[in-house]
This record gives structure tokens, sequence and C-alpha cells, in this order.
């Protein structure tokens, strides 16, 4: 019997990606096994449970387990997938060490600093307002030359690396996606902008996107669901929360 993709996951950015990658090698008509999807409530903390960790050793979404397999990182998801389900979502030929190449260039620029902006904008209230002056205007500005490098990847292309969609264009989508939260300007980056929505058209995508979120809310969250992630993101980002996590490693 075919082994299922047991997927981890919550409705953020990194988890995201994987359901997107997952809709987008159906869209191809590619044949996955069964999937079965486990909702992980980090707003609850549920990814300090001994069943998540056992998934995913550093307590973030997403997790995938597949057979034997056990993986975290939604990176190393991406390209365990491509691997195992070929397509032109990860080529074979020698074209794969550019899309190799940008997605690293997400996991260790973009993400991180999308997501720490993210933090001191919305999540950090106990943190006093003049010592976020500095790490909001240090990350805004790494942000915007981030922003600058994609710009000019972009020109005269579909997507990141040509004209093919990969897994590159689906590990960066999330984090620009969610630029408004963020508080981060993608407007002044026309390829950028451009390329946000010519991914957003793709079903695969769009049905990616409506994993772990209500019905109704896939565009658009509602005032009591951003103030549920303000709530819960402000507890993820506390020092106590890290703490906490720490003791229970």
């Amino acid at each position: 019997m075919t082994q299922p993709l047991m997927l981890w996951t919550a409705a953020t950015p990194n988890g995201w990606k994987i359901s997107i990658m997952i809709e987008e090698l159906r869209e191809l008509g590619i044949e996955l096994p069964p999937v079965e999807v486990i909702p992980v409530d980090i707003m609850n903390g549920e990814q300090f449970s001994d069943a998540f960790k056992a998934v995913s050793a550093n307590q973030k979404i997403p997790g995938l387990v597949h057979g034997t397999i056990r993986l975290m990182e939604s990176c190393a998801i991406l390209q365990y997938l491509g691997e195992q389900f070929p397509s032109s979502l990860y080529p074979s030929d020698a074209s794969r060490y550019d899309v190799l190449q940008w997605l690293t260039w997400q996991a260790a620029g973009l993400g991180p600093t999308f997501g720490n902006k993210l933090s001191y904008t919305r999540y950090l209230a106990d943190v006093p307002e003049e010592q976020k002056v500095h790490p909001l205007t240090r990350f805004n500005v790494e942000a915007q030359r981030l922003l600058r490098v994609l710009d000019k990847q972009l020109e005269r292309k579909s997507f990141v690396c040509g004209e093919d969609f990969t897994i590159a264009d689906i590990s960066i989508f999330p984090w620009i996606r969610g630029y408004k939260w963020s508080k981060i300007d993608i407007t002044v980056h026309p390829n950028v902008l451009a390329w946000k929505e010519r991914v957003h058209l793709r079903p695969g995508v769009r049905r990616g996107l409506a994993y772990g979120v209500k019905l109704g809310e896939e565009e658009q969250w509602s005032e009591e669901t951003k103030r549920r992630y303000a709530s819960g993101g402000s507890f993820m980002a506390s020092n106590q929360a890290i703490a906490e996590s720490h003791s229970e490693v």
C-alpha cells in the first residue's frame, strides 16, 4: 500500500509553501499518495508537543512524514517532494542549481528578514517603542535590498528562474504575499508586484493558500483572525515562549 504523506502544518508562509507544492503537483497531473493534513495550533503551543517534536526537532511547522522519512524545514520538504514526485517544479537538469540557489536565498535571507520585520511590527508588544526603532529600520532596509535583488532577477522573466514555475517561486511567494501584514512596501518594485499577481492567479496556488484558513478568509482575514494572530504571535515572539520551549527540549 502506498505510504501517505502526513503534513503537519499551519496557516503561515512556511506552511503554505508545502500546501501550494502539493496542489501544484496535482495541477500538473502528478499522482500523489493520500495526503493527511494534521493542523498544528501554533497559537496554543502545539508545536511544542511530544508528538510534533517527533516530526520536527526544531519545533516549527511544517513537518512531513512519508513512510520512514521525517522531515522538518519547509525548503527541505520542497526539495524532497520535488525529488520524490518529479516535475518541472524541480528540474533535473543543470537548471536545478539555479532553482536551488534561489530556494536557499529565500531560506537564508528573505524569510528571516520579513519574519523579523513582522515580529517587531506586529508581535513584540512588550518591547518599548524606542527599542524597536533600530530593528524596524534595519529589517526594513534589508527587506528593500532583497526586493531590489528579486526585482532585478525578474526582469523579462515570468518566474524567478525563467518561464517555468518552480519551487523557488513557491518558497518566495507566501512571504511576498504577506507584505501588508509585515508592512514592507513591495509596490515600488514593479517586477515583483507583477510576479506576485501572476503567481496568485494560479489555481494550485489559490488552493494551497486555503489550507488552515477559515472558509471565506482565503484572501482577506477577518478582524477577529487578525487579532488572534497578533495575540498568538506576541506569545510566540516573547522571551517567555522562547524560554519555555527551550526548557522542554
